[in-house]
């Protein structure tokens, strides 16, 4: 299973104890994965679809025990390139139908006419208990979390502007979190890449086993990369080294041949041996092992004034 499913499997076995809570959470649902059909008459069928089955048992309770509504349960098996199951929630009934719509905030009175509105109900998520039900209902019905090993990415499905809007608003509304939008194929997407406030994401909806595997696999994957970072450090370190004691060779050779190495200042003669002893020696060990041992950076004014020697040799 995916992260995103581990994470709803969670999040469906938690019951608010609120009643308001309860409703925030059904209509954050309701507004990301619910459809209203006509039933004749002037009258709505409700429908509610996902591709959760741990979720659409929880709301179909959810819904029984806050409205005293039977949702009808259907299942609809993948076809062609789709794969897996799709569960739909039915609310057969007109009137409930209208009643749930009309107290999630979605079925609206204006001037004596019904319409849908086309965001969050603000009366709904005036408590932080109510926004917390809230944006969980919403990830239930629309979120992605992608695996913490492949990327920090969280992401909320609008299908239009205003409601990607209200989403992020309400994301926002919690400290230190800082949402953004973007259209994708004419989908509004509410989307978070910060890990830390993924983290808090996760924390302010109650999926708790997720938090603790998202950090576990951030730590892990965080000490991998830093152990590479080292290990490529390293590399280039003694890529370095290899190379300037090519260089001090090279120099030591083009002294020895055209003067001999007892040319040299005695100083510099006894860095040329040992340079030659131990070719494959940082500069840090070569000072440790002069008697007394040096600093690196006498060493390496040393090793220079060979240099100089070497260049002045035709």
């Amino acid at each position: 299973m995916s992260f995103s499913t581990d994470t709803k499997n969670e999040l469906a076995r938690l019951n608010p104890e609120k009643k308001c809570c309860m409703l925030a959470e059904i209509a954050g649902f309701i507004r990301m994965c619910g459809s209203i059909r006509l039933a004749g008459g002037g009258k709505v069928k409700l429908i509610i679809t996902t591709d959760n089955a741990a979720v659409a048992r929880h709301f179909k309770v959810m819904i029984k025990e806050y409205f005293s509504a039977e949702a009808e349960l259907e299942i609809e098996g993948g076809t062609g390139v789709k794969k897996g199951h799709t569960y739909l929630l039915t609310i057969n009934e007109p009137a409930m139908s209208e009643q749930i719509l009309r107290e999630t905030g979605i079925l609206m009175v204006r001037e004596g006419m019904n319409y849908i509105s086309d965001g969050i109900y603000d009366g709904l998520i005036k408590t932080k208990c109510c926004r917390k039900s809230y944006l969980r209902g919403v990830f239930m019905g629309s979120g992605v979390l992608t695996h913490p090993e492949k990327a920090y990415h969280i992401e909320f499905l609008c299908n239009t502007q205003a409601l990607a809007s209200d989403v992020k608003k309400l994301i926002n509304s919690f400290t230190g979190i800082h949402a953004k939008i973007v259209e994708r194929k004419k989908i509004y997407v509410v989307y978070v890449k910060d890990s830390e406030q993924i983290v808090d994401i996760l924390n302010i909806m109650g999926a708790h086993g997720q938090l603790f595997a998202f950090e576990n696999t951030r730590i892990f994957k965080e000490m991998r990369n830093k152990t590479n970072r080292i290990n490529n450090c390293d590399s280039a370190n003694l890529d370095k080294t290899l190379d300037a004691s090519d260089r001090h060779m090279a120099n030591i050779r083009k002294i020895d041949e055209a003067k001999g190495l007892a040319a040299l200042p005695p100083k510099l003669y006894e860095v040329a041996v040992l340079r030659i002893e131990n070719p494959d020696a940082s500069l840090t060990e070569l000072a440790e092992m002069m008697d007394p041992p040096m600093k690196k950076s006498g060493i390496n004014k040393r090793l220079m004034k060979i240099e100089e020697y070497a260049n002045k040799m035709k």
